[in-house]
């Protein structure tokens, strides 16, 4: 952990580069020393069902979550919510500057009893 994911409207993506996205997003969550580069991943959904607001074609929207393990205190959860939706916007501004987009993040915790993984990246990085 922590999983970045991503869901867009279709009409947003020839304006959106994820990769430097997901670099700065993995970048600073490792930066923070709470979380293992090895169990850090992105991934981007494109949506070409949705509809925003009333509907208009040039209206847009990103959403972004992230899944963290359980553990971490209230204090640490609440500094990198809020600089990972600074990182969302700062690379968002090109396109919110030019087209109207909706913008949302979300942060959440598994509960450590019914969450299940796998990861035989984390000993590369030990």
């Amino acid at each position: 952990m922590p999983h970045f994911v991503v869901d867009y409207s279709d009409n947003l993506h020839e304006l959106l580069d994820f990769q430097l996205l997901f670099k700065a997003l993995h970048e600073y969550v490792v930066s923070t020393g709470a979380f293992p580069i090895g169990g850090v991943r992105s991934r981007a959904i494109r949506c070409y069902d949705y509809r925003v607001a009333d509907g208009r074609e040039d209206f847009g929207y990103l959403n972004l979550s992230l899944k963290i393990g359980h553990g971490r205190d209230m204090e640490l959860k609440q500094a990198v919510a809020k600089r990972v939706f600074e990182i969302l916007c700062d690379w968002m501004k090109p396109v919110t500057d030019a087209h109207y987009v909706q913008i949302s993040f979300e942060m959440t915790e598994l509960d450590p009893v019914l969450k299940f993984n796998k990861n035989n990246i984390h000993p590369l990085f030990v």
